[in-house]
């Protein structure tokens, strides 16, 4: 059950995780230390691309932390970090329109995202009892009845949370597009900024797919084991 040819990729993932986590820090530290050309700080850009959108009523708030920054569809407001939202570097405005994306995902009931918050409740669920379920079903032994269906209700389980975060790449990726597009297209950046801004954003992006990654690849493993079980009680 603890070793299983699958783990040596889950290494190598894992390792990308800490890669992309420490490649996006470094990424976003560098770039704030750029000014972007209209002066605006990352709450002022964050303000008026969420008002040329019609979003007036969404708030813009900081928030404690670094890279802390997230858009809150059930409350409806941005919330930056104060790096970002003080901040007038090319990171600064990159992460808050980033955030202004998904804004405007929720406005325009992009599917993706719609997708994303109808199985979140679920996955909030699924995602705590997965882990117990599999292991208790290990445990049993999938040879035994009890076993087998426990430990195929947690992988069951396991897989809502896998296709949770599958569906968040699609989300990110669109929200950095929006982003992009609307920082050129309203004066935000010039186009020599434009690679700064891809360059924050896409390391941004390498941590969900890394993440994604992990996951997909713990649930094969769960999967292989359990259909090996199967295959050798038959």
């Amino acid at each position: 059950m603890f070793f299983h040819p699958m783990d040596f990729l889950i290494l190598i993932a894992f390792g990308l995780s800490l890669w992309a986590s420490f490649r996006v820090r470094s990424t976003f530290n560098r770039w704030a230390e750029v000014p972007n050309m209209s002066g605006m700080t990352g709450a002022e850009a964050a303000r008026r691309l969420l008002d040329i959108n019609g979003l007036y009523d969404i708030p813009i708030e900081p928030v404690p932390g670094t890279l802390s920054d997230h858009y809150d569809p059930i409350h409806k407001v941005v919330r930056l970090s104060e790096p970002v939202y003080h901040g007038r570097s090319i990171s600064a405005i990159s992460v808050a329109c980033h955030e202004i994306g998904h804004a405007i995902q929720h406005k325009v009931h992009y599917p993706m995202l719609v997708a994303r918050h109808n199985i979140f409740p679920v996955v909030n669920f699924s995602s705590g009892v997965a882990p117990f379920l599999i292991i208790a079903g290990f445990l049993l032994g999938i040879a035994s009845a009890l076993g087998s269906k426990l430990a195929l209700l947690g992988i069951v389980f396991f897989s809502v949370a896998v296709l949770f975060q599958l569906i968040t790449l699609p989300v990110e990726f669109n929200a950095s597009n929006r982003a992009r597009e609307a920082m050129v297209s309203h004066g935000f950046i010039n186009n020599e900024e434009e690679r700064g801004v891809a360059k924050v954003l896409n390391a941004a992006a390498l941590t969900y797919v890394a993440a994604a990654l992990i996951s997909l690849l713990q649930l094969l493993k769960f999967i292989m084991i359990f259909a090996g079980a199967n295959r050798s009680n038959e």
